[in-house]
């Protein structure tokens, strides 16, 4: 990027949010912030969560992640209206060339009418906690690409909120409240100074010197690349975190698919549901059956 970091600061404070793996690497000032941008009904977007997730367990020493909700609200209500074919095939495409699976009948069968409001509805959710704000999000991202739900419907939304443990009547009171508008016009007043139109996208920003050119990525890239420009803003090249036990990984993130455990953990897709199949014998795990793949939700 050519613009300086300073430069995006006009909203006022921002949170920072940890990477997923905080529990693990919270005991020092991290270097890195990589600012997020994402718009959650996007399949692109989605297909994103597998690399955050293998650049987290494996860099995630070193970096924290900033997600920030980000869409052309305006022209996915009038797609959604219009054109529900098209953005069909736009899922079923993603899904197939990704490998993460998204049902795109939903546009055809149970379209999202609003998609502005399960924006809104993050950032409630992110107003009881930074943690809550991206399990919410996650939560809200399955109910649409895997299950076809409509996640601008209320009950919906609730639905989700309550499955992730959220005050339900904080929660309620938040949603369409002065302060989830606000948090959201400030996401999108970064997404235009950043001149961000693209999801999704990462800014890469070295938190040591905040005068110092970030490194954007627009659109969706192999996963090396994001090691290669992480490496580059912080000037040397550190050697991988060992991964994870996968059920110590499963008991985090709850819900994950057969593609997404293969692709952090460098297995074939045959081996991935394997080990997840001897987990669901032991009773770890559930499958959830998807579209373009199985899903596991992880069994306490």
């Amino acid at each position: 990027m050519s613009r300086k970091r300073n430069r995006f600061e006009s909203c006022g404070p921002v949170q920072t949010t940890h990477s997923d793996s905080c529990q693990y690497f919270d005991f020092f000032q991290k270097p890195v912030e990589i600012f997020v941008f994402i718009d959650p009904l996007c399949a692109e977007c989605w297909s994103l969560d597998p690399i955050l997730k293998k650049l987290t367990m494996q860099y995630g020493r070193f970096f924290t992640i900033q997600p920030i909700i980000s869409s052309k609200l305006d022209s996915l209500n009038l797609e959604a209206q219009k054109k529900p074919e098209d953005l069909k095939r736009d899922w079923e495409r993603t899904a197939k060339r990704t490998g993460m699976s998204c049902d795109g009948d939903l546009w055809v069968e149970n379209p999202i009418s609003s998609p502005w409001v399960a924006s809104l509805a993050i950032k409630a959710a992110g107003l009881q906690g930074k943690r809550a704000g991206r399990i919410f999000l996650r939560r809200l991202q399955e109910a649409a690409f895997l299950y076809k739900q409509n996640v601008s419907d209320e009950s919906v939304i609730v639905e989700c909120a309550e499955e992730v443990g959220l005050d339900i009547e904080e929660f309620k009171d938040d949603l369409y409240s002065v302060s989830a508008r606000k948090a959201l016009q400030c996401d999108l007043k970064l997404t235009r100074e950043m001149d961000v139109d693209t999801f999704p996208s990462l800014v890469f920003f070295n938190q040591a010197d905040d005068n110092e050119d970030g490194i954007k990525i627009s659109g969706l890239h192999s996963y090396h690349i994001y090691v290669l420009v992480l490496k580059e803003i912080l000037q040397r090249n550190p050697l991988p975190s060992a991964n994870l036990p996968l059920e110590e990984f499963l008991s985090f993130y709850k819900i994950v698919g057969t593609y997404e455990i293969a692709f952090v953990y460098d297995w074939t897709l045959e081996k991935a549901e394997r080990e997840m199949m001897k987990l669901q014998l032991r009773r770890k795990v559930r499958k959830i059956p998807a579209k373009h793949g199985n899903f596991w939700k992880y069994i306490k």
